[in-house]
């Protein structure tokens, strides 16, 4: 049986490292696949005109287009050129909903995430998407510092 186990990256330290501890635990099962996932924050609850949601979407397509480029293509190739099986996703969406929602279709048994490095006022009242996470999440999470 194959072991999917996926990365949640966010372009920070924290996630090369989540990467780095994703790939020392891949090499330790027999049939692994490494999934790459990076979800750029995105609300629908806002209220718009027709005109500024069309250029809304363009913009929401033009950020999957510069993460898939900058960060998930260059993490899976990495990966593979290791001798990993891997493959990579950029979605738009709440980053801990969007995360669990995609590991739970992808068939992932675990998630591996950086822990979240900012703080301030919005992260005392909302919480992390980290936290979030690990609270909700269907399947195991492994924070990484």
């Amino acid at each position: 049986m194959t072991v999917k186990i996926v990365i949640g990256l966010d372009g920070t330290d924290t996630g090369e490292r989540a990467l780095t501890f994703a790939k020392d635990l891949a090499s330790r099962i027999d049939a692994c696949e490494l999934l790459v996932i990076y979800v750029i924050e995105w609300s629908p609850f806002t209220f718009q005109t027709a005109e500024e949601n069309a250029k809304r979407h363009v913009r929401r397509e033009e950020e999957i287009e510069l993460a898939t480029k900058r960060i998930v293509e260059p993490a899976v190739a990495a990966l593979k050129e290791a001798g990993y099986s891997a493959s990579g996703l950029v979605r738009h969406g709440d980053v801990a909903e969007t995360l669990n929602k995609l590991t739970v279709e992808n068939g992932g048994s675990q998630i591996i995430v950086g822990r979240a490095s900012s703080d301030g006022f919005s992260k005392r009242i909302f919480g992390s998407s980290t936290q979030n996470l690990v609270m909700h999440a269907d399947v195991p999470v492994t924070v990484v510092g």
